[in-house]
């Protein structure tokens, strides 16, 4: 007895020792918030203050030390976030994750996103250089004496900051992260190569009926493209399509193998729980080089009302981007003040006061406030991004097609190294038009003849004159509407429309960024790969930036919502790809609807579930016949279904199922399986869908009618429902489906960790409604969840700029042990705000970076 008593005495005592330890660990790993901290680098203290709604003010006695903190916070509150994101843009993740990532490893080396961003760097004035250049200071001044442990990621992944080497943060990576940030926003290379795929199976006629262009609108390529790559000669055989991949990872069969219990994905042993990371980040590269360079399922919302339409007399404005979810999330909130300064050449900087969203990665307010103007960004998507077919020369494999006649493909060669595999040489080639994607999208392979034909990118973001990092260094000084524009027309990719409003009560609407102008005898328009050798297909030079689209403000208010934001006889072509317009259209409704507008029916505006897309396609599903045994009480539960999306109820459940299962039953005995699986996803073929049903298309319907497709995928998704939910359709719900989950990398992929790392709320709506919920129809393992939302929500009232608002959907604090990682979550889902004030009553916590 006594002999148990010690082992179980010493035992408990081991025990306290481990928790004690892990106590500690967990409080040393979150940031320093009050107190003073000696920061070499510094030429003055620097106040950093977290207000009542966890603002963090950063006030400084120079515009050098203003940045230099900023950079200190990020590192303090988004450590793991700034090295990921490093890492993602310099094709250096597999050196973390093994082969799983090393596709998407090439695809950023192909680009040369860092490359890219050292010349545009260089040609920035030196007052930006420097800006950028105290930032990165501020990020190394933090890890050269950090005051705080590693958080989890890099002790369970073996990582180091900067790999290691000291580089976590240069000067130089502010700059790639601008473009990382175009290339999530400002792509339509997938649209263009989904329609060379498609063309393979459908005449140009159908190609159209598919992917049709913009509402009321003729398509904007004259080209018969499907004619015209049968006659070229583009495709792979048909022997050879069925092949199995002859170099890389072999996607589809990594997925599933990694997917199954115990097993490892390529290249990737040990436990458990690497095993399940690998296996995340496989399927989180996956879909990032898949859904690279597409706007599909990317949208947001602006509008500005004039004090004509507002009870105040002065103007509102509110704004809501729409990006994929993250846990932490890809915005901070910030203030950032300092008084007018000087570059080390003695020209002037002027004072710095702005308020709102920060990027970790970049030293300034992106989108906010400053005391007198407020701003805020839609995606205008203008087509920025032309695919060229480069022509191989049959008698010599290093040369390529060009106008005047063959001439040598440009060659690099990098290294990657993979954890756990010997290191990979590529050579990557480029064209006159750009990079060559052929040499790191494996989906090229599996469609094109690469022994006759690769795809090359000409791609607006990745000119040498790009300065938008200086746009929003200069954005943080405006004090009125026509400083703010102004300072935007530094702004170069990706084209914004960029709503703002003053207290003097001045608005204004401009879409702002660098649009190619394309040749009268372009026939293709860039909707598709071109020819590359022809000239006729090369851009012709920019759009004048006093030629985009713009408007004042004169019916009172303005909206954007990625619809056509030109005005009929608008004399430039932008994009056929434009966002169908039914947010647009129900924003207006609810605008129109009361002629007085306040802060409170803006917000309201911002929540609201109605979804005018369902309404569109719901008598189709009303008026479905299905044997099903469950088809009437679903049929009941849809009869005085409003197309409002609300997570508590069952229709929106029923309708977003039969829809997906309608757009498989109707498009893949039509294009095939394979085909579909690569093309359908965040792109759900919505308005081909609405046009089949309309015209009651016998061709794409056939060998049964519309309506017997639909009754038939209204069956098939109630198989589905009835597997997955039960059988009592009263029962289901919307919000069991589809949760807003802002996704950790890697941990959310990790079943132990994701309920510690994800941030996981109910959510309302869908693709079109106002308050959006995005949903990959094509992701097996979870459908409907909704994982590309309003990434934040804030409305601005010039009447009192102090009473505007804002919200976002985790936390201010990326570090998964403090109460600060996850404490907006439930406000974000339901109503609830956050005051963005420049004097807020009260501080909850001060610190004093000094010298």
């Amino acid at each position: 007895m006594a002999w148990i008593k010690k082992t179980a005495v010493g035992l408990v005592a081991a025990a306290l020792l481990v928790g004690a330890g892990a106590a500690i660990y967990v409080q040393r790993t979150f940031a320093v918030v009050d107190g003073k901290i000696t920061v070499a680098g510094l030429a003055g203290p620097v106040s950093v203050q977290r207000d009542g709604a966890d603002v963090t003010h950063i006030g400084a006695q120079s515009p050098q030390d203003a940045w230099f903190a900023m950079g200190y916070v990020h590192a303090q509150e988004r450590t793991w976030q700034l090295e990921f994101n490093r890492r993602v843009m310099h094709g250096q993740l597999s050196e973390v994750f093994g082969e799983a990532t090393l596709e998407t490893d090439k695809l950023m080396r192909s680009l040369d996103i860092v490359g890219t961003a050292r010349k545009q760097y260089a040609g920035l004035p030196l007052y930006a250089r420097e800006a950028l250049q105290a930032y990165s200071q501020g990020i190394h001044a933090f890890h050269k004496n950090r005051p705080q442990a590693l958080p989890p990621e890099f002790l369970v992944l073996g990582a180091k900051p900067g790999g290691g080497a000291g580089a976590v943060w240069e000067p130089e990576d502010s700059v790639g992260w601008a473009l990382m940030m175009a290339l999530d926003l400002g792509g339509n290379w997938g649209n263009e190569f989904a329609r060379l795929s498609v063309a393979r199976t459908l005449d140009t006629d159908r190609l159209w009926q598919l992917m049709p262009p913009y509402p009321g609108e003729p398509p904007a390529a004259s080209a018969d493209l499907a004619a015209l790559y049968r006659q070229l000669g583009v495709y792979r055989g048909e022997a050879a399509a069925g092949a199995a991949p002859s170099a890389g990872v072999d996607r589809g069969a990594a997925l599933q193998a990694a997917s199954r219990p115990g097993a490892a994905a390529p290249g990737q042993g040990g436990g458990p729980v690497a095993r399940q990371i690998s296996a995340g980040m496989l399927a989180w590269a996956d879909e990032l080089t898949r859904n690279a360079g597409t706007n599909d399922g990317k949208g947001s919302n602006n509008w500005v009302l004039a004090g004509s339409h507002t009870e105040s007399g002065k103007p509102l404005l509110a704004n809501d981007p729409h990006l994929s979810l993250s846990a932490p999330a890809i915005w901070y909130y910030a203030r950032l003040q300092a008084p007018a300064g000087k570059a080390s050449d003695g020209s002037p900087i002027a004072a710095i006061d702005a308020l709102g969203a920060t990027l970790p990665g970049l030293p300034f307010v992106v989108l906010g406030r400053t005391a007198s103007v407020a701003w805020g960004f839609t995606n205008t998507s203008p087509d920025v991004q032309d695919l060229y077919l480069e022509q191989i020369n049959p008698a010599d494999a290093t040369q390529y097609r060009t106008p005047e006649g063959w001439a040598p493909f440009a060659v690099r060669k990098e290294v990657i190294r993979v954890k756990g595999q010997p290191d990979v040489e590529i050579a990557l080639r480029s064209t006159r038009h750009g990079p060559v994607l052929s040499d790191a999208q494996k989906s090229h392979a599996d469609v094109l003849d690469l022994k006759k034909y690769v795809l090359a990118l000409r791609w607006t973001a990745l000119e040498a004159d790009n300065q938008t990092v200086l746009a929003g260094l200069m954005v943080n000084q405006a004090t009125s509407v026509e400083d703010l524009f102004a300072a935007f027309e530094h702004h170069h990719s990706p084209m914004q429309s960029v709503v703002a409003a003053d207290v003097n009560g001045r608005i204004r609407f401009q879409a702002m960024g660098r649009v190619p102008v394309r040749a009268p005898d372009n026939d293709i328009r860039g909707v598709a790969p071109s020819p590359g050798w022809e000239a006729r297909y090369d851009w012709k030079g920019w759009l004048p930036l006093d030629q985009t689209p713009q408007d004042e403000g004169a019916k009172g208010w303005i909206a954007t919502a990625n619809q056509r934001v030109t005005p009929p006889g608008y004399p430039h072509y932008l994009t056929q790809d434009w966002v169908l317009p039914y947010r647009y259209e129900r924003i207006a409704q609810l605008i129109e609807a009361r002629p007085k507008h306040t802060a409170a029916s803006l917000q309201a505006i911002q929540l609201d579930t109605t979804s005018l897309a369902t309404r569109h396609l719901l008598p189709h599903l009303q008026q479905a016949q299905s044997g099903h045994a469950l088809a009437g009480k679903a049929q009941a539960l849809l009869k005085d279904f409003d197309g409002v999306m609300d997570a508590g109820r069952a229709a929106p459940l029923v309708f977003a199922a039969w829809a997906d299962e309608l757009a498989r039953g109707v498009i893949i005995p039509r294009i095939g399986e394979a085909r579909f699986a690569a093309t359908y996803g965040k792109r759900d073929y919505r308005a081909g869908i609405e046009g089949i049903l309309q015209r009651n298309d016998t061709w794409w319907c056939q060998p049964s009618t519309c309506a017997e497709q639909s009754g038939a995928a209204l069956g098939r998704a109630l198989d589905r429902l009835q597997a997955a939910y039960g059988a009592d359709p009263a029962a289901w719900r919307w919000g069991d489906a589809h949760p807003a989950v802002s996704g950790h990398r890697p941990f959310g992929n990790v079943a132990a960790l994701a309920r510690f790392f994800d941030v996981r709320v109910p959510s309302h709506g869908d693709g079109y409604t106002v308050n959006v919920g995005q949903y990959n129809a094509g992701d097996a393992k979870g459908p409907f969840m909704n994982r590309h939302a309003a990434s934040l929500r804030a409305i601005y009232d010039l009447a009192d700029l102090e009473q505007s608002t804002f919200i976002y959907q985790t936390g201010q604090s990326g570090l998964v042990f403090s109460p600060r990682y996850r404490d907006m979550a439930t406000d974000w889902a339901g109503s609830g705000t956050r005051l963005l004030q420049r004097e807020p009553a009260r501080w909850v916590h001060s610190l004093t970076l000094r010298p």
